[in-house]
């Protein structure tokens, strides 16, 4: 009797994901994340990659101009979308379909964004802030550094939920039944 036995695709390690968002802290572009996964023998086409934006899964690009004359923009996605396609991998390699990983992560996601979004807008404005004080000649050097370590401990704490956020979709996955009590 043949047993069916998925391939678990070669997936990035957690450390191998920590390199790519040191590398592209400024975003990604979508066939940079393609390259990456092909690389390692996991399929992934463009068309993939938009179903995913499609069915949020993964964020929307933002434009980003290029230097230089006539020489227009071009999307990057937040380099989080690495994790979020490995993850995505992982789980469909678990035999859970798409609308079941839609599911399982998606509202806890879009909560990561929003608090993102609005803890960069808060950390622009105390930046600009600091920025005039300057600008008026006020010593607040030790402020600045504060504002500044408070933004790292922002990143840090948003990276650590989205781990546990990765952990709690998986924890909901047919390979990976939740605790039954005891």
């Amino acid at each position: 009797m043949l047993l069916s036995v998925n391939k678990i695709p070669d997936l990035f390690s957690p450390r191998e994901l920590e390199e790519i968002e040191r590398k592209w802290p400024q975003g990604i572009p979508a066939q940079e994340v393609i390259g990456l996964f092909q690389g390692r023998g996991v399929k992934l086409s463009e068309a993939t990659f938009r179903k995913y934006v499609q069915l949020g899964l993964l964020p929307t690009s933002r434009r980003v101009g290029s230097k230089g004359k006539h020489r227009g923009s071009k999307g990057v996605y937040p380099v989080s979308v690495v994790r979020r396609i490995n993850l995505i991998k992982s789980m469909m390699a678990q035999d859970m379909t798409l609308e079941e990983i839609h599911e399982s992560f998606l509202a806890v996601q879009i909560g990561l964004e929003e608090a993102q979004i609005s803890l960069d807008s808060l950390f622009n404005k105390m930046d600009d802030r600091v920025g005039r004080l300057k600008i008026q000649g006020h010593g607040i050097g030790k402020l600045a550094q504060q504002v500044a370590a408070g933004r790292r401990s922002m990143g840090d704490l948003m990276k650590k939920i989205e781990k546990v956020s990765s952990q709690l979709a998986i924890a909901g996955s047919p390979q990976f039944p939740t605790d039954q009590g005891g």
